[in-house]
């Protein structure tokens, strides 16, 4: 299949939308769109896809999987150019990205062949010693996978790769903003040997993606987006298992043992990589008061050096905001934190889609800006007196995704690793670190399921239990 191509089971519409390059502006593709009156459609095609994901041995779904794998490697220049040109990546980010997709694929792989059960001791309760048996992790059917924009091609994986790997058929719903990504992964994954009819991409408006979540077929919603859009997707989905990665407001506590080179260094990466536009961005930066000046002069001094612009330029450290829209609404919720108080230190300049990196201290707790997730390369610096007031501060939002702190005190770091109330914390590190094989998920309000490779599979299959009653000497 040609890059070009659309793959085979997409849901064709009489109407298009255009996919906007987020830096020049100019169409780069337009895809079909369909409205709910497609639902039927695309539920018939999910359910014979259904069927033969079934009927896939989990050899036969291990070789698609290390096959698609293998040519998105191949290709990788070609699909980060397509991220660049489709989200505004920088092209350094799009080819990590593109490096994780393909070992996001071969870790979905590894578990197609890997997790599928165990043994049960029945004999190790009294009375069942005459049985044995195990369980075996078996397909939920069809589930239905809704992607956002900022990782267009690594977040479709991480959907579709486990999916595949537990037997199931995927009905997927890419952002509008970014889906010309999706659809060349899926055209790999059927080039790769997948039988066409197991994935079914649907582009189109809420009204095609809320009746798709309330079908009875649909068996699971994974879902990675906002709050809102996830509050709708729950009340509309009915009994069915939900998954959702809805975002975050990650605190990094910065400890006055920490070595600050290091801690400013990987903060300002946290903050500012994919132009912030990533659930677990660095967004607050809790430092201890007598260290306070000194990290917050070098890191406003670093943040000053990170060029903005052409996202297809090696040099670029910060590329466009996925529009203009998003850009001019940032400097607008920086501009009202300013009005409450707010010192700003540098940035909150806009030049269409692109934001420069805008770093804030003095934040009043009450601002939008300290208790939401601004999904934009903004960071808010607040000073602490004590271990326990950083924790506090931390923990006060009432969603979470990870967290950090920098301490050279391996006991301080442990304590902090039991009291931050995140689904991860990166110790000497920036809360925007993931391995795409461990879990990944939420902590507190909107937590539901995990992603990550093996975590995913195991939330997308049930277990079927097996026992075997042996009849005793004497029955025989």
């Amino acid at each position: 299949m040609s890059d070009t191509a659309l793959p085979p089971n997409i849901e064709l519409g009489t109407d298009t939308v255009p996919v906007n390059n987020p830096y020049t502006g100019e169409t780069i593709a337009s895809v079909p769109t369909v409205d709910a009156t497609a639902a039927d459609s695309v539920l018939q095609q999910a359910r014979a896809g259904r069927r033969t994901a079934a009927a896939l041995s989990r050899a036969a779904r291990a070789s698609v999987l290390e096959r698609a794998a293998h040519l998105i490697e191949e290709r990788a220049e070609s699909f980060a150019r397509l991220i660049v040109s489709e989200a505004g990546k920088t092209i350094t980010q799009a080819r990590k990205e593109v490096a994780r997709a393909v070992n996001t694929l071969s870790l979905s792989a590894g578990e197609a062949r890997r997790n599928a059960g165990e043994v049960i001791p029945f004999n190790s309760y009294e009375g069942s010693e005459s049985r044995q048996g195990w369980f075996t992790r078996e397909p939920l059917g069809i589930i239905a996978a809704i992607t956002p924009f900022n990782d267009p091609v690594n977040l479709v994986a991480h959907k579709l790769g486990p999916a595949i790997a537990g037997g199931n058929a995927i009905i997927l719903k890419p952002s509008a903003l970014t889906p010309v990504s999706a659809l060349r992964l899926v055209g790999v994954l059927i080039e790769a040997g997948l039988p066409e009819e197991i994935v079914t991409v649907v582009n189109g408006d809420a009204d095609i993606a809320a009746a798709i979540v309330a079908a009875p077929d649909v068996r699971m919603v994974s879902f990675t987006g906002g709050f809102a859009t996830g509050e709708a997707i729950s009340r509309a989905a009915g009994l069915k298992k939900l998954a959702m990665d809805l975002g975050g407001n990650a605190p990094v506590i910065v400890m006055d043992d920490a070595d600050l080179d290091e801690a400013v260094a990987s903060c300002v990466s946290g903050a500012f990589w994919t132009a912030g536009q990533n659930c677990i961005s660095t967004q607050r930066i809790l430092i201890a008061r007598n260290v306070y000046e000194r990290f917050r002069d070098a890191f406003v001094a670093r943040t000053k050096l990170l060029r903005t612009g052409d996202p297809l330029d090696d040099s670029t450290d910060v590329g466009p905001m996925i529009t203009r829209e998003a850009a001019a609404a940032t400097r607008a919720k920086v501009d009202a934190a300013v009005s409450q108080g707010a010192v700003l230190l540098c940035g909150n300049e806009v030049d269409g889609s692109l934001y420069t990196p805008t770093v804030l201290e003095d934040v009043p707790e009450a601002c939008s800006i300290w208790q939401e997730e601004v999904f934009a390369p903004v960071v808010v610096l607040q000073p602490f007196e004590s271990f326990e007031e950083a924790i506090a501060l931390a923990n006060a939002i009432d969603y979470s995704l990870h967290a950090g702190i920098f301490t050279s005190s391996l006991d301080r770091a442990l304590t902090a690793a039991d009291l931050l109330e995140a689904g991860g914390v990166m110790i000497n590190d920036s809360s925007d670190y993931r391995f795409d094989a461990m879990p990944f998920g939420g902590f507190k309000y909107g937590s539901m399921g995990r992603e990550g490779v093996r975590f995913a599979l195991e939330e997308m299959t049930q277990p079927k239990v097996v026992c075997i009653n042996r009849p005793t000497e004497g029955a025989r």
